[in-house]
């Protein structure tokens, strides 16, 4: 079994600096963003939409967490959103990973199920999210759940010298 349990302060601390680094190496890895300047452009990145941290209006930040027999240890995390966009409000998952000695253990659909309900309480009926191109793995997950693609991002890299 796996719930979500909203994030503790100390996990909040340990959790950002993981996404910065994560984060960063994902644009490296697609090829959005140079090696030089990537933990830079992170950091910007996850201070500009989390300026107050926690305290974040409309920003939700979750442990995922499995529960074995009487005990609960944490298997990942989850950042969602509530933005706007052309006047309509929705959901928007900014972050969600589980760690790799948990994954393909159903983890991550259960914490989307739990996700699915909060954000129905919100009033919300659509839920977005980005996946990287090269992750195969997590866009068969988002399919297996119903996740539509809205859009394809496509770019070509030139080489400067021949």
């Amino acid at each position: 079994m796996s719930i979500l349990v909203p994030m503790s302060s100390d996990a909040f601390t340990r959790y950002v600096e993981s996404a910065i680094i994560s984060y960063a190496q994902q644009n490296i890895k697609s090829g959005r963003w140079p090696v030089e300047t990537a933990m830079t452009q992170s950091r910007v990145e996850h201070e500009k939409l989390l300026p107050q941290g926690l305290q974040t209006p409309d920003n939700y930040l979750f442990e995922i967490r499995g529960i074995s027999g009487n005990s609960d240890f944490t298997v990942g995390t989850l950042w969602l959103a509530v933005i706007e966009k052309g006047g309509v409000r929705s959901a928007y998952i900014y972050n969600i990973e589980v760690a790799e000695s948990y994954r393909r253990q159903g983890h991550a659909k259960r914490a989307f199920a739990a996700l699915e309900l909060f954000v129905r309480s919100l009033g919300l009926s659509v839920i977005g999210l980005h996946v990287f191109a090269f992750n195969s793995g997590a866009q068969a997950l988002y399919a297996s759940l119903g996740y539509e693609v809205t859009g394809i991002n496509m770019q070509k890299q030139i080489p400067l010298t021949d």
